[in-house]
């Protein structure tokens, strides 16, 4: 059995967005209590990850770092300006498995899912596939 979401939000210039409850409320609507969660990113300048949601500047102190080692740079020869959210979506990955225990995604303490917009302000989606085991 398989359940599929999609959601639509909108971005800002660089931002990584807490999406959990997007997760959590698939899970809830798909009635699925035991199985994974893939979450999808299907936009070549974003990506998701997980990782810290406790103290906010985790989230800022990676997106510093990001804008550090990956910044717009006038050698980069694709006509949109854009070729360093590309090397970033590529970097952290359009996706995340997450497994869902009890009707729950298993996530650590300290964890939450991330959408990471590295070309925005942009209108963006997520789709989520909610399975069972």
């Amino acid at each position: 059995m398989k359940k599929f979401y999609q959601y639509q939000f909108k971005t800002q210039k660089w931002d990584m967005i807490n999406i959990t409850n997007y997760v959590k409320r698939s899970i809830v609507d798909s009635g699925i209590s035991e199985g994974i969660a893939i979450v999808y990113c299907p936009h070549t300048t974003a990506a998701i990850t997980i990782n810290e949601n406790a103290d906010p500047d985790v989230v800022h102190d990676l997106i510093l770092a990001e804008q550090h080692f990956f910044p717009k740079l006038p050698e980069y020869q694709h006509f949109e300006g854009n070729s360093h959210a590309h090397l970033l979506s590529s970097l952290v990955g359009a996706s995340e498995t997450i497994l869902i225990k009890d009707g729950i995604p298993v996530l650590g303490t300290w964890q939450s899912i991330y959408f990471c917009e590295f070309d925005g302000p942009r209108n963006r989606k997520i789709i989520i596939e909610i399975m069972k085991n």
